[in-house]
Formats: C-alpha cells, structure tokens, sequence
C-alpha cells in the first residue's frame, strides 16, 4: 500500500518536527513545508498551533495557510488541526480581553478555563462519542497530553440536513468540561497533543491516515 502523503503546515507556530516524527510512526510520508502547492495535493494536511490565538491566525494569514485550510475543505480534501491548531477553526478567540477572529469553519468562541490550576498541563481521559473513527480500537482509559489555558465550551453548529451526519464532539474535563476534539467531515481536531500522547497517540494519528 503507497504510504499517505501528509503535510504538516509550517506558519511558525507549532512544535513541527515532534509532528513529523509521531505522522512518520504512524506510517505517512510527512513534509514540512508552507508551500501552497504542496499543502493542496497531500493527502492529508496537519495544521499545529502553540501560543496565542491571535499571533496563531496572523501567522497563518500570513503563510496563505487560511486559504489553504479553505480551499482543502471546499474539495471535501483531509485537515486535522492541534492544540490552538484546533481553536483557530473556530469562529473567534478572547485572550486577555482581546477578541481575535478565527478561521470560522465552526461556530464558537476559545475562551478562559476556568480551573483552580491554569494552565491545564498534563494527562487527562475524554469522552468520545459513539462511532468516533479518530478514537477507534483505543479505551476510555486512555490518557492524553494537554497544554492549554483557553478551550471551546460549548457546541453550537447542528445539522440541519438529517442525510448528513451530525459532527462528533469528543469531551474532557479540566475544572470545566471543554471540547476535546471534533470530528466533522473532513475536517478533524484534537485540542490536546497526539504527538506527544505515547502510544494512545500514535493509534489516534493512525486512525486519521487511515481514512485519508
């Protein structure tokens, strides 16, 4: 079977080589790069994300990484996003008293955790959904890797067409229940770090290249 081409999208803000190494594990043929022809035609498309919201998404801007994800999705083309690589897909950030727009491919606001430890660093479970393709074959028990100071609390987009199917929100609790990962067509995302989640985290990155 020909290896999965991915591309791990390089804006500046994100641990690139760490997503390189664990897509290699995992079995795909992985590039780091911010070239938009190379972005378009992989396989797959991984966009990490580590710092601020707002700096994330002028990074992005500025590398054409917007209409990168954009147009990816307008052809039904994989993208999976990490950690703020994730909070930039959805409609806007407030760090601080400062509201940033994201990407908008969601409804939502990443707003404060509110927890009596901040930032949530360490291991925690989520609850996946029944029939999650991204958690396929791994157990409830199994824990993930968190970096976090912001998180989406609610899930507002609904489906409106029933031949649809609806997206899968996958949930953790730090504090507060906060989105964990969503799944939605063909656009995935994990707010914790699949890289960096041992085992649990080669299986889930396995799953996405699966379905690429």
């Amino acid at each position: 079977m020909t290896e999965k081409k991915v591309v791990v999208f390089d804006y500046g803000f994100g641990n690139v080589r760490s997503a390189e190494r664990a897509l290699a594990r995992a079995g795909a043929d992985v590039e780091i790069t911010r070239d938009f022809d190379q972005a378009m035609n992989a396989d797959g498309l991984l966009v990490p994300g580590v710092g601020a919201f707002s700096a994330c998404m002028q990074g992005l801007k500025e590398a054409r990484g917007d209409w990168v994800v954009d147009r990816r999705l307008s052809g039904g083309r994989p993208v999976m996003g990490i950690c703020v690589g994730m909070q930039i897909l959805f409609e806007r950030g407030i760090e601080h008293g400062v509201e940033a727009e994201g990407l908008d491919e969601w409804p939502g606001t990443v707003g404060p955790l509110k927890a009596e430890v901040v930032p949530h660093m360490g291991w925690n479970t989520v609850e996946a959904p029944e029939g999650s393709e991204l958690f396929n074959g791994l157990s409830p028990d199994e824990r993930y890797y968190f970096v976090h100071s912001y998180a989406v609390h609610d899930w507002t987009l609904q489906t409106a067409n029933p031949a649809m199917r609806a997206p899968l929100v996958t949930w953790s609790t730090h504090g507060e229940q906060f989105v964990a990962a969503v799944e939605n067509g063909a656009l995935w995302a994990t707010q914790f770090h699949p890289e960096k989640s041992g085992d649990a985290g080669a299986q889930l990155l396995k799953n996405w290249i699966s379905v690429l």
